[in-house]
Parts: C-alpha cells; sequence; structure tokens
C-alpha cells in the first residue's frame, strides 16, 4: 500500500495548496471580506476532511487492483456511506465554532460522486504505471500528458469548489450579512475558480518540470524539496 499512501500525501499537499491560495485571494474579496471571520474556520476544517476522503478513495483504488476489479456503479455506494461519516466528524469539530451547517446532500451528492470518480480513475491509472517500478513523478508523467493532469486537477478544483460553495450557503451569519447570503456563495464559488486554473497548471509543470528541464514551482515540494 505504499504507492497508495504516497499518492494520498500528494493529493493532500495539493489540496492544502488550493485551500491557501483560495484563503488568500478572499481575503480581497468584497463581500467576502465581511464574512470571512465566519467562513475561514469553517473552510480550514473542510479542507481536512476533503483530504480524508481523497485518501479513502486512493487507498480504496489500490486495495481493488489487488482484490479484482468491480463496477464503480458497485464501488460508489460502498464509498459514499465512508464519506458521510467523514461529514459527521467535521461537523462535530465546527460545532465548536459559533455556526451552524446542515450538509445539503441532495445538492452535494452528484458533485461529490462525479469527484470521487475522477480522482478514482486517475488514482488507478498512476498506481498501475507505479506497479512498472516507476516512482510517483514518472507514474504521473506516464499516465498523463501535462495539459491532460492540468485538465484533470482543474476538473477536481471546480468540484471541490461547487461542494464549497453548497456547504457556505449554510454557514450561519450575523443578521447583516443574511441577505447577502447567496451573492457570498457565488463570489467564494468564483474566487475558487479564478484560483482553480492557475494553480492546476503550476501543478502540472511541477510534475512535468524534470521532463522539460528547469528549476520546480512550489506548490508540491515537500520538506526534502521533492514532489515524489
Amino acid at each position: 500500500m505504499k504507492p497508495a499512501h504516497s499518492l494520498a500525501r500528494l493529493n493532500g499537499r495539493i489540496l492544502n495548496a488550493y485551500s491557501r491560495r483560495t484563503a488568500a485571494a478572499l481575503r480581497a474579496a468584497l463581500p467576502l471580506r465581511l464574512a470571512l471571520p465566519h467562513l475561514e474556520p469553517v473552510l480550514a476544517l473542510n479542507v481536512d476532511k476533503e483530504v480524508q476522503k481523497d485518501r479513502l478513495v486512493i487507498l480504496r483504488a489500490r486495495e481493488l487492483m489487488q482484490a479484482g476489479p468491480l463496477a464503480w456503479s458497485e464501488i460508489l455506494p460502498q464509498l459514499l456511506p465512508a464519506t458521510k461519516e467523514i461529514d459527521r466528524a467535521f461537523l462535530s469539530r465546527v460545532g465548536g465554532f459559533p455556526v451552524d451547517i446542515v450538509i445539503r446532500y441532495e445538492e452535494i451528492a452528484p458533485i461529490r460522486a462525479l469527484r470521487l470518480k475522477l480522482l478514482y480513475d486517475a488514482a488507478l491509472k498512476i498506481l498501475s504505471a507505479r506497479d512498472r517500478d516507476l516512482r510517483l513523478r514518472g507514474a504521473m508523467q506516464a499516465s498523463f500528458s501535462r495539459d491532460e493532469l492540468g485538465q484533470l486537477l482543474g476538473q477536481l478544483f471546480r468540484l471541490y469548489a461547487e461542494e464549497v460553495r453548497s456547504l457556505s450557503r449554510s454557514v450561519r451569519l450575523p443578521a447583516l450579512l443574511v441577505p447577502l447570503r447567496e451573492l457570498i456563495a457565488q463570489e467564494l464559488l468564483d474566487v475558487m475558480l479564478r484560483v482553480a486554473r492557475p494553480l492546476a497548471l503550476e501543478i502540472a509543470a511541477t510534475v512535468f518540470h524534470k521532463a522539460a528541464g528547469g528549476p520546480p514551482p512550489a506548490p508540491l515540494r515537500n520538506p526534502e524539496g521533492s514532489a515524489d
């Protein structure tokens, strides 16, 4: 399972990079600056929640590679209840903040299912390539072109942002901001989408920098200075 754990750690770095970029962009956006004290603690905990879900998907992909294939229609019903358990743990942690959150599953379920499928399929490709004794970066290069990887990350970020928008619509706000709830949720989505594309392209460049030559961009570098 070591290759799967390595991929899950890399995915966690990607999501945390997206979260940091989003937080920086939100601080410059109105009306979000007014709502940010109420949104930011929730967004910080939310990224941990999504890292856990993605790890679950990646490890499940590895397990099924070893045990034998299943159709996605059989895999998704196994994953969704586990993601709801992670949601419940998230809600219990958020309970320590002065916010009320309801997770709108009727809104989120199709978004989440698509994001899980994209991540699962990508994990299968990368982990299969790693079985050919490739390191993680080499496995990603063997599985996708630079443009394909940038497009995949952009799609994953977009779906993440849409789920965050739904979550933000349930955050309790001061009375003065309540009439702006939908505007705030839409602005949050717009900011996250503006951040998503350049970050996706930057990460793809990081993955392929050894093949192209030149110094690597920063988002994926771990403390040892490597993305692998």
